[in-house]
């Protein structure tokens, strides 16, 4: 009678936790009400104020994040729980774990953590594809002046050959009139 009742109470709560896992609208809401809280945490402690500037930007940045995320959020379910996941740096990074109806969310720090991480990432390849086009400018420019330093040795020869060519018939010439 105890296992039954014991498994009875397991199957329950099993039953419960797969009809209270939150949906993934509910994952995005609290992504986006962590996120609003970093970025206004942020604007504080540089003292922006709340102005209407300031206002704006966080405007801003929760509608980019929120496209981002619209885009960018897969849901992993495992029947009793589910998990959220966005890829960074071409790796799943897990956002917030769903059990009993709610949504839990990491910490501002690891948020603040994953943004700078991409944002050094996105500056990185930013300064790789300046170095790139910095390289492909120098290198056409290396080009040319081969270009021009060919086209001056070729304009070279043909002065040259055309002096020999005076020469010999000036040599010529003379031979004539010396044999006169």
């Amino acid at each position: 009678m105890k296992k039954l009742l014991v498994l009875v109470i397991v199957l329950l709560v099993a039953v419960i936790m797969v009809l209270t896992r939150p949906q993934k609208a509910a994952h995005k809401e609290a992504m986006m009400e962590a996120i609003k809280e970093l970025v206004s945490d942020e604007a504080d402690s540089l003292g922006l104020g709340d102005n209407v500037l300031t206002k704006l930007g966080k405007g801003i940045v929760n509608k980019t994040i929120e496209k981002v995320l619209n885009s960018k959020l897969e849901m992993h379910d495992y029947l009793v729980y589910n998990t959220t996941y966005v890829m960074l740096q071409g790796e799943e990074q897990l956002l917030s774990v769903g059990l009993l109806g709610h949504v839990f969310t990491f910490d501002k720090q690891m948020l603040r953590e994953k943004l700078e991480e991409s944002a050094q990432e996105k500056a990185a390849v930013k300064q790789n594809e300046r170095e790139l086009k910095e390289l492909q400018k120098e290198k056409k420019k290396r080009e040319k002046e081969l270009a021009k330093e060919r086209r001056k040795q070729e304009k070279d020869s043909i002065r040259e050959a055309k002096r020999l060519q005076k020469e010999l018939r000036r040599q010529e010439k003379e031979r004539e009139r010396a044999a006169q």
